[in-house]
């Protein structure tokens, strides 16, 4: 949503910090085997399969049993990677030696524990099958389009769960991606040896992994490498290497953000955002990029659209991606116009990627059409906030006053009565149904149903009831279902009115 007036009350940009990472249950680590001997002290399927896991990442795997079933003697004769070696008799703790792993399929907890025991006084990792309490480390579900390859963990909690994500991640990555990875190992070397800037060769792999997604099924050739390094080439030639790219964050449901959004995200230098943009959002922003709040609040201190401008251009010209993250929809009551009129005047690239608009998040979180061919052929967009933080003096309210239309008020807290006293002297029905939403998408989201007569009243009391956040106003005979039942699916919503 928009923003209020610059006042004398203006705040600075200012660098925020945020924690990169919260608590992990287990580190995700992908452990270089290559040529180096593990240990399997055990005979069974579970063995197996971990002997097998181990010989396709290369170790050379040795696996120590008094009886040894026929899965593992068959995996010795044809082993996927490293060689299976067998060896028919108890394991020892002199087997541990020189181990860069050490696994045991256990009968007991007791041998699971001696065998841990041992592995630690060896300085070796141990993962004792299906004893969490007893494991250095654990496998996860694992997607496997080498060297392209995706673990997944739930510590051990729900190894079914595990597999559903597993299965639902593969439909996600297309085969072909394994060739787009070993593509990325061979063209590495060439990437180096270029001496390009960190900028240049992030750039590079960000062209490379775009080319790979709208391409995926296809092998990459050297014409793809070559056209990825003209880019680069004519990065490097321009006035400067730095962009802005302006994006919507949605009304606030994290999980609301555009695929092409996250990855901006991803790739961004600087991060510069508003009030209304989410803790939640932040975190999809590369872990080394520099957040700035830029704080644009409806009515209270905010920093000056100049000096938002001037910042844009300034990072920007540091060779710098910007990403100017924006509450809703940017390119509606964002001041996108400003930002990207000021880009363009100082030579700045420039492009926007658009966000769920706040009506849309209304729309969808009260379960009810914006639009009806009984009751709405038009939808239309007012911002009920000037420049001097009182309503607009050129709204036609003859057309806001239209049976046929659906309007969506933004910004309409301070105005509100100032709007529907209007609304009313232009001969709107006082009956029309109308709901105001705070916080929309939001945890604390909440909902007033009311008539437009009663909605100030309704909204000022919800208001001193505690409901906090942009508020958003829409009203027409399309939302005349709106009630008690769109309500209950609406988590933190009360009636009003």
């Amino acid at each position: 949503m928009a923003a209020g007036p610059d006042t004398p009350s203006a705040r600075a940009p200012r660098r925020t910090g945020h924690a990169r990472m919260e608590k992990l249950a287990r580190l995700p680590v992908f452990f270089g085997l290559e040529g180096r001997r593990v240990l399997v002290a055990g005979g069974g399927e579970p063995a197996a399969w971990k002997a097998e896991l181990l010989s396709a990442a290369g170790a050379r795997v040795e696996v120590i049993a008094p009886r040894i079933c026929e899965d593992l003697w068959r995996l010795a004769g044809a082993a996927p990677g490293g060689p299976v070696a067998i060896h028919v008799r108890p394991w020892h703790a002199d087997d541990l030696a020189g181990a860069a792993l050490a696994l045991a399929e256990c009968e007991d907890a007791a041998e699971g524990e001696r065998f841990a025991a041992a592995a630690r006084a060896a300085g070796v990792p141990v993962n004792v099958i299906d004893r969490p309490a007893l494991c250095d480390f654990t496998f996860g579900a694992i997607v496997n389009r080498s060297p392209l390859v995706v673990g997944i963990s739930t510590d051990g909690a729900a190894p079914v769960f595990g597999q559903a994500v597993r299965a639902k991640i593969e439909a996600l990555l297309p085969a072909g991606f394994r060739a787009w990875a070993e593509a990325a190992k061979t063209w590495r070397a060439a990437v180096a040896a270029r001496d390009l800037s960190h900028q240049a060769r992030r750039a590079f792999w960000e062209r490379f992994a775009a080319t790979a997604l709208a391409a995926p099924n296809r092998a990459p050739a050297e014409a793809d490498r070559a056209a990825l390094f003209a880019a680069i080439e004519a990065r490097a030639q321009a006035p400067h290497g730095g962009s802005v790219v302006l994006v919507g964050a949605g009304p606030g449901d994290p999980e609301l953000l555009t695929l092409k959004a996250v990855r901006a995200l991803q790739s961004a230098d600087v991060v510069l955002y508003d009030d209304l943009v989410s803790a939640a959002i932040l975190d999809f922003a590369r872990r080394e990029a520099k957040k700035m709040l830029v704080g644009k609040t409806g009515y209270g201190p905010s920093c000056k659209q100049d000096d938002i401008n001037a910042l844009m251009v300034e990072l920007a010209k540091e060779g710098r991606r910007v990403v100017r993250l924006k509450g809703g929809e940017p390119m509606i009551f964002g001041r996108a116009g400003e930002e990207i009129a000021f880009c363009r005047a100082a030579g700045v690239e420039v492009e926007v990627i658009p966000g769920i608009s706040a009506p849309q998040g209304a729309a969808s979180r009260l379960v009810t059409s914006l639009t009806h061919r009984d009751h709405a052929r038009r939808l239309q967009f007012v911002t009920a906030h000037a420049r001097d933080g009182k309503l607009p003096k050129d709204l036609d309210f003859k057309a806001l006053s239209d049976p046929a239309a659906t309007t969506v008020v933004y910004m309409p807290r301070r105005t509100l009565p100032d709007l529907v006293g209007k609304l009313m002297a232009a001969g709107i029905d006082p009956a029309t149904p109308a709901v105001a939403v705070f916080s929309v998408t939001r945890p604390e989201e909440q909902v007033v149903v009311s008539r437009l007569a009663a909605l100030a009243q309704d909204v000022a009391r919800a208001a001193e009831a505690g409901a906090e956040g942009p508020c958003l106003v829409l009203y027409g005979h399309a939302l005349a279902e709106v009630g008690v039942e769109a309500l209950a699916r609406t988590p933190g919503a009360a009636a009003q009115g």
